[in-house]
Order: C-alpha cells, then sequence, then structure tokens
C-alpha cells in the first residue's frame, strides 16, 4: 500500500481526477440535489416567491465572487503562490498519492482557522456574512459569497506552499475541501450513524454553523473533518431547530445588497467609530467589538 500511494503521479492524471470530483460535481451531485431540494420544497408548500428570489440571488452573488477570483485570485494571487514556492519553500515535494492525500487534510485544517478567522475579526466577517445572510438552507446557499472570500484566506494557504507543495496541487485541495463543503448545505439529510458524525463534517454540523441561534454562533467551522472542531473547542451538536441568517437580518434579494452589504455595515461601523487606533481596531477584532461607550 505505501509502495502504491508512494509511487510518482503524473500532473495530467492527478488534475483528470481532480476535475472529475471538483468540476463535474456540480453536474452529477450538486444540480440534481438541488432540484430534488425544489421539489421538497414544493410538497412542504415552501416553495414560494421569497425562497426562489433568494436562490437567484445566491447565485448572482457567486458571478460577482468569480470575476472577483479570476481577476485577483487566478492573475495576483497564483502569481504569489509561484513566487513564494519557488524563492521561500521547503524542498519541492513529489506529486504522489501521500502528497496529494496530505495536501488535502493540510487544507482542510487551514480552512478550519480561515474560516474562523472570517467569523472572529471585524474585515473577514465583513465579506463572510454574505454567505450566512439567507435564511433559507440548499444548494444554492453554498454558492452566496462575499466579495473578499477568495482573498483574505491566502494568508492560510501560502504555509503549504512553503512547506514544498505544489501551488497548483493546493489550490486543487482547497477546491475540494469547498466542493465537500457545498454537498452539506441540505435539509433532506438528517443525521447519518454516530462514526460518521464524530470524524466528519456533515448536514446536520453545518446546520448549526449557519444557525442564528445563540448557542450555533462561531460553532462548526470544519471543512471535510469535524474533529478539528472537537479537538479545539468549536463544536457544537444539532439540538435545538436551526434558524437560518445573521442577527441583524438583511431582509433583501437585491443581489448587489446582498453582496455588498458586510462591507457597507463595516464602513458605517467605521464612521461611528473615533480614533485612528480604534479604526484599524474595527478590522481585527471581533465582529461585535465596538469602543466603550459607543453602542452597535
Amino acid at each position: 500500500m505505501i509502495e502504491f500511494l508512494s509511487e510518482k503521479l503524473d500532473w495530467i492524471d492527478v488534475q483528470y481526477w481532480f476535475y472529475i470530483f471538483n468540476n463535474l460535481s456540480l453536474i452529477y451531485i450538486i444540480l440534481p440535489f438541488f432540484v430534488l431540494e425544489l421539489i421538497r420544497y414544493a410538497y412542504l408548500k415552501k416553495l414560494n416567491k421569497d425562497l426562489i428570489l433568494d436562490s437567484i440571488a445566491n447565485v448572482i452573488t457567486f458571478g460577482g465572487f468569480f470575476l472577483v477570483e479570476i481577476i485577483l485570485g487566478l492573475l495576483a494571487i497564483t502569481k504569489v503562490y509561484f513566487w513564494v514556492y519557488n524563492n521561500f519553500s521547503l524542498p519541492h515535494l513529489e506529486l504522489n498519492g501521500v502528497t496529494i492525500i496530505t495536501c488535502i487534510l493540510l487544507a482542510d485544517f487551514a480552512y478550519y482557522w480561515e474560516h474562523r478567522m472570517m467569523h472572529r475579526i471585524g474585515i473577514g466577517w465583513a465579506t463572510h456574512t454574505v454567505h450566512h445572510s439567507s435564511p433559507h438552507f440548499n444548494m444554492s446557499v453554498a454558492y452566496q459569497f462575499g466579495p473578499l472570500d477568495a482573498i483574505l484566506p491566502v494568508v492560510f494557504s501560502l504555509p503549504l506552499v512553503m512547506l514544498g507543495f505544489d501551488p497548483v496541487l493546493v489550490l486543487l485541495s482547497e477546491v475540494f475541501v469547498q466542493v465537500f463543503q457545498t454537498l452539506l448545505h441540505t435539509e433532506i439529510i438528517g443525521k447519518l450513524t454516530k462514526p460518521v458524525e464524530f470524524i466528519f463534517n456533515t448536514p446536520s454540523h453545518h446546520r448549526v454553523h449557519h444557525g442564528s441561534n445563540r448557542q450555533y454562533w462561531d460553532k462548526n467551522y470544519a471543512g471535510i473533518f469535524i474533529i478539528w472542531d472537537r479537538l479545539l473547542g468549536t463544536f457544537e451538536p444539532e439540538v435545538e431547530k436551526v434558524r437560518y441568517g445573521i442577527s441583524e437580518p438583511l431582509n433583501s434579494h437585491n443581489p448587489i445588497k446582498v453582496f455588498f452589504h458586510g462591507i457597507s455595515r463595516l464602513i458605517r461601523k467605521l464612521k461611528k467609530v473615533k480614533g485612528f487606533k480604534n479604526k484599524l481596531l474595527v478590522f481585527v477584532k471581533p465582529p461585535d467589538w465596538m469602543p466603550k461607550g459607543i453602542n452597535q
């Protein structure tokens, strides 16, 4: 087994399998599952104008996110990855089964910390709040992104490149973690068997993460493995019925307003806060932080 995993692989084969699991999953899993969800909504008499407009807004925000990702991500960030890889990394690692599995595991651990940061500092939440703003929970919500969601996580990805992992493998591994997360945005699947629920992130765990119930705030940051949350004290089981959305509801289906509402709220907060130091702290302190004497 070790021999098989350590056998050198060709890039064309590796990219092919990532293409099957990452790109094509939209066709053979995500879209069919979303159709199934719409049928379920219709059966429960919940398929209404609000849900349809919300789903459309979600997909349009993904278009904005993808545009930012193409312009800044693929053009600029990829260059940064390769520059670090060629100048500041440990000896470059060979492409084989061991390095691919290790890279995915590390990308998942990096995602945990990146995701935690997006919730716990002001600038992170200003962009990530877009993903949490929907009062519904389905596959379309998985495609609801904020304007900086492709940029801030770079801080957590670069260490993998510095360890000697090929930048393309790092990017593919990150996408794999994101695709896995996409599959968790559903109410159709209940709780799975205890061993699965203990080790892996599941729809039940991710429903908690999207909950606006107070006990569900800032919980279950995991990508693939919920074990990170269990080890690091951020795990919460699904007990009380989940109410989706954010503590300050957006109440809008305008995709432009949805896409930029977190940044707009951050700007309004900055205008409220006095003093250069406090304005800087708004970016790095938790989203609900305010200097003493100033109300949110």
